[in-house]
């Protein structure tokens, strides 16, 4: 169940708060709707729940707070606006990479699109779904590690008529398994009909808090519709008579012959239109919405007490209502005597309950098999036992899959290629280029080669779409800080560059040998450090851009960052390491080696003396002073968000 406790928004500038000590509860195996018209402050407190946005108060999902869960979305499914994914993404590479997130089967991604009905849209983008489909997807990956609740602002806004009926008959499928389910509405007659428990807010505090069916006779006022070529003179007679008899009679004329009677009958005013030969062309009992100045407590004299009865399809067409106000157990459309298919189901369990059940099967293990088949009739995707993977195994999962699941990446790289190959033809046809500069497409006037920009474009992008498009954020409102994700990142990132960096030079190679001929590829003698060094340098960048970008939460900051390290860095060392100095005529490197006595088996000290080398040059030094700042920039960042 859901417990929320004195939830109160901060306060903005002169006005009041959004949300002001909120308090309710939502019962798990039930439906809760959180009512209120636009601006009642229903977002504002679903995201006080979620943790979401900054306020005083606490909310429980079965006991314990959001913060101290240690996998949100396997306990709480959430659906606020739409889906957050790349637009180039297709639908079944966003909900495999979730799946990597989440911990769950990959499996698990075309049962739950099965589920939702859009299993025949897998391989659409995500930037091409309508409307329906895209809450249809939300919905999906709200399901999809198998949460006990959900929490959905707004579910059925934008749906048609059909969609809506098929979304709620979800959430009751859902409820009836033992979930807990909390939706926000704006239409009260939605409320009364999809919800077991009803929770009105208006200017941010909270004025009903009912079942359904106390909903329905107390908030919702049931009225008269008519039709009549003289509404406005029927209109001033019905006041009059309520003026008379003193009772509580609102007629409401919506223009034309239309008019709106709430607190009478059909048999008043029918009597009141033919004493005064009055001709009515309508005359039907309807539940509309709150009609004006209903309140939260009992009717006013005089007005009549009934659940829903009736509802309005379009203006002065009365239809059976939905009873589904008055029996929570039957599916919206459902035929009259017939329960839910879900209603029979079992309770929803915990996944590490199942898992538990199926290490130690009890006798009863056939009705759960049963329960599950009862399941997948209802439309839901079968439970599923999450078991967390071993770290950093499941990041890494995921990581490969973002990065490939759009072709960004791949464009960037042949992008790489094509420059560098072409800009080593322009440098072997001038001339005066040094063999290693030509090979990587290196002139002189620019800061780094393009391979290099190329993987910290790549290493940028990494953070910079999730920040952009929050894949994970569904849960928690912004990327998670976690060492796992970020060692996840730069271990792609640097694989990409170490791939990218041997490319360009082979094609370089390649395309210079093809123009030029043999004696332009000659390799130089000391290839093996040269070769070392220009892995470092374009897997640095890469880190870099990694680094920068999950700093300042940009992609645009984080190739920034790795422009300004040749540029600013690069000097600033150079004037540091390199300058005039009394006591220390010896270079950096020599330095360095002297600083370290003991001597390693194997001749570990050669490639020790190898590496300070690299580390000793200017560019080495500015790319290896730059990731340790980035470094501890983001762990700051990270326990700085901790802490709060």
């Amino acid at each position: 169940m859901i417990q929320a406790t004195g939830l109160t928004s901060s306060p903005r500038k002169e006005l009041p708060p959004a949300v002001d000590d909120v308090s309710f509860e939502a019962h798990a195996g039930r439906v809760t709707a959180l009512l209120g018209a636009p601006g009642a402050g229903k977002t504002t407190a679903l995201r006080l729940m979620l943790e979401l946005q900054r306020g005083r108060g606490i909310t429980y999902f079965r006991g314990r707070p959001l913060h101290r869960i240690p996998h949100p979305a396997r306990e709480v499914g959430v659906l606020l606006g739409d889906v957050p994914g790349h637009p180039a993404r297709t639908v079944r590479g966003h909900l495999r990479m979730l799946c990597a997130a989440a911990g769950v089967p990959v499996r698990r991604a075309d049962e739950v699109l099965e589920a939702v009905g859009i299993v025949s849209l897998r391989d659409e983008r995500l930037g091409s779904l309508s409307r329906g489909m895209d809450r249809r997807l939300g919905l999906a990956c709200a399901l999809l590690p198998d949460p006990h609740t959900l929490v959905l602002d707004e579910p059925a806004r934008g749906l048609s008529a059909a969609e809506s009926q098929w979304l709620y008959g979800t959430l009751r499928a859902y409820a009836a398994q033992g979930g807990t389910v909390l939706c926000t509405t704006a239409d009260p007659k939605e409320a009364a009909r999809i919800a077991d428990h009803v929770v009105t807010l208006e200017r941010g505090r909270i004025v009903a808090d009912q079942a359904a069916a106390d909903f329905s006779r107390t908030r919702l006022r049931p009225r008269v519709a008519v039709r009549s070529p003289h509404a406005a003179r029927l209109s001033a007679l019905l006041a009059q008579e309520a003026r008379t008899t003193r009772r509580s009679v609102e007629a409401v004329h919506e223009g034309g012959n239309r008019l709106y009677v709430y607190g009478s009958t059909c048999a008043d005013v029918g009597e009141v239109a033919f004493r005064h030969g009055i001709v009515v062309h309508q005359l039907a009992d309807e539940t509309g919405d709150m009609g004006p100045g209903a309140g939260a407590g009992e009717p006013a004299p005089g007005e009549q007490a009934a659940p829903v009865g009736t509802a309005v399809r379009d203006a002065g067409e009365p239809v059976p209502a939905d009873d589904t106000a008055r029996d929570p157990d039957r599916h919206p459309g459902a035929p009259d005597g017939e329960g839910s298919p879900a209603s029979a189901s079992p309770p929803r369990q915990h996944p590490e309950e199942s898992a538990a059940e199926e290490a130690h099967p009890a006798p009863g293990a056939r009705s759960r098999r049963a329960a599950r088949t009862r399941d997948a009739a209802a439309g839901l995707p079968p439970s599923v036992s999450v078991r967390p993977a071993p770290r950093p195994l499941r990041p890494l999962r995921y990581e490969i899959r973002r990065a490939t699941g759009v072709g960004t990446g791949f464009f960037v790289g042949a992008a790489v290629l094509v420059v560098s190959a072409l800009t080593a033809v322009l440098l072997a046809r001038v001339g005066h280029t040094p063999q290693p500069r030509l090979l990587a497409a290196w002139p002189r006037e620019l800061p780094l080669p393009p391979a290099a920009l190329g993987a910290g474009l790549l290493g940028a992008l990494a953070f910079g779409d999730e920040f952009r498009h929050p894949a994970l954020a569904a849960d928690r409102g912004t990327v998670p800080r976690r060492l796992g994700l970020l060692t996840a990142k730069l271990l792609v990132a640097s694989a990409t560059a170490l791939v990218l960096a041997v490319l360009t030079v082979g094609c370089d190679a390649e395309l210079l040998y093809l123009v030029y001929g043999r004696e332009a590829v000659e390799v130089p003698a000391d290839w093996l450090p040269l070769s070392a060094g220009w892995l470092g340098l374009v897997t640095g960048c890469a880190c870099a851009g990694v680094l920068a970008a999950g700093v300042f939460r940009s992609t645009t900051a984080g190739l920034a960052v790795v422009v300004a390290v040749p540029l600013l860095v690069v000097p600033l060392v150079h004037k540091v390491t390199e300058g005039p100095a009394a006591r220390t005529p010896a270079p950096l490197a020599s330095r360095l080696r002297d600083g370290v006595p003991l001597r390693w088996p194997f001749g570990g000290e050669h490639h020790l003396e190898a590496v300070l080398r690299l580390v000793a040059q200017p560019v080495g030094g500015a790319l290896t002073l730059s990731l340790a700042a980035l470094l501890c920039a983001y762990v700051l960042t990270g326990l700085r968000s901790r802490v709060r």
